[in-house]
């Protein structure tokens, strides 16, 4: 059985089509109700994922309708467990639903013993303060408003499943999304930062890989960590990203057969000095009996969480900009731009954004260095050479000085 890219769709050993639908938890038995079905409601097998996926959609909906979930008393947790959760999870991609696991909990602490029904405005009022506030969550503005955007979710899929006949959370303002100010590293602290590096040490050679890599190609962090070596032809000098890794533990691991986005699948160029840089890598490891993943030391692949500790490490050592992980990737746009001047349509492509609106969204201020550069061109682009004689006697209001 392999998993498609469509949640609860799956591919059976002859690449038949079929769908495994969780329909929550039986309320007598606690055990996990799960449906599945090779048909459509027609009684025609499935002809594309896309069918089957829209037929498991259908499935949830028509069990969740044939279980009596207009319970009146329910409470929070009780729907969340029973009817919201189950549904997010058949509705998203599973590296989605595995990072709002922690939100959703989030929720079901806050709300979970209240009765669905009577959660008030000002319940969510004070939610919306709490995950603000220097006494409370004190989240960043970001997370604070991606939070309350998806408790806001919850609530409006209760009035869609009839449990509740309006939102209340909509009655109360939307934490704003605020700009992200994302740190980056230039091109001379990236210098800095790889002076720092012993290359000579096995862990720190694949420190120093993996540092130039994010910072030569812009790959996204979890789209690095799923990169294998038959993904890279140092002949053609070309890198292919279309995979993500889905990472629960070491050994524990599933490298996704799809990017981020439909437009995250692409194939970057790589410049000569990567193409050097990854063969003697790859040398090294092959030596060491390491296989498969580019930045491993053990055959295993790099969680996202030690790659953030390596970047600050060299920082600091460096004693340059403290950066996140996902730095690199602007440190990327920002050595393209104000390095080589790359256009936006250029940039675009390499960092598997499906639009240069996306690119301009994110790193439109990176392109103040080359305003400042554009300007020092124009001088004296321009001759100025003005008339000899008059040529035009203007009958206006004009009022001129004669003695001017």
């Amino acid at each position: 059985m392999a998993r498609t890219k469509l949640e609860n769709v799956y591919r059976d050993n002859n690449d038949e089509i079929f769908i495994s639908v969780s329909c929550g938890v039986d309320k007598m038995t606690g055990k996990r109700i799960r449906k599945k079905s090779r048909k459509t409601s027609t009684g025609k097998k499935f002809s594309s994922e896309e069918e089957a996926y829209a037929e498991a959609i259908k499935l949830k909906s028509q069990y969740l309708e044939s279980t009596g979930y207009s319970n009146y008393h329910i409470t929070y947790e009780q729907y969340m467990n029973t009817v919201f959760v189950p549904y997010y999870e058949a509705d998203v991609q599973e590296s989605t639903f595995t990072s709002r696991k922690p939100m959703l909990k989030i929720f079901i602490d806050r709300f979970g013993k209240k009765k669905l029904k009577d959660i008030t405005v000002q319940d969510v009022q004070f939610f919306r303060t709490w995950l603000r506030s220097k006494n409370g969550a004190n989240y960043s503005q970001s997370y604070a408003s991606l939070a309350f955007s998806m408790f806001k979710r919850t609530l409006e899929f209760a009035v869609t499943m009839q449990y509740l006949t309006t939102n209340v959370a909509s009655r109360v303002t939307a934490i704003p999304k605020g700009k992200a100010v994302v740190a980056y590293w230039t091109r001379e602290e990236f210098e800095q930062v790889i002076s720092t590096i012993y290359i000579d040490d096995f862990y720190e050679h694949l420190c120093f890989v993996m540092l130039w890599v994010y910072f030569t190609t812009g790959v996204r962090v979890n789209e690095g960590c799923a990169l294998w070596w038959k993904d890279i032809d140092l002949k053609k000098k070309e890198m292919r990203i279309h995979h993500m890794l889905l990472f629960k533990a070491k050994t524990d691991w599933t490298r996704q057969p799809y990017s981020k986005t439909e437009a995250g699948s692409r194939t970057i160029t790589l410049d000569d000095d990567t193409v050097e840089i990854l063969k003697v890598w790859k040398n090294r490891q092959e030596e060491m009996g390491v296989k498969n993943f580019v930045f491993s030391y053990d055959s295993l692949p790099m969680q996202k969480s030690t790659i953030s500790r390596i970047v600050k490490r060299y920082a600091r050592l460096a004693d340059v900009t403290e950066i996140q992980a996902k730095g690199l990737r602007h440190s990327n746009a920002s050595y393209l731009i104000n390095e080589f001047n790359a256009s936006v349509l250029i940039i675009s492509k390499r960092l598997g954004h499906s639009s240069p609106e996306i690119t301009l969204k994110h790193y439109a201020h990176l392109w103040s260095g080359v305003d400042k550069e554009l300007a020092l061109e124009m001088t004296g682009a321009i001759t100025i050479k003005s008339a000899q004689q008059k040529f035009f006697t203007f009958n206006g209001n004009q009022a001129i000085k004669k003695d001017y």
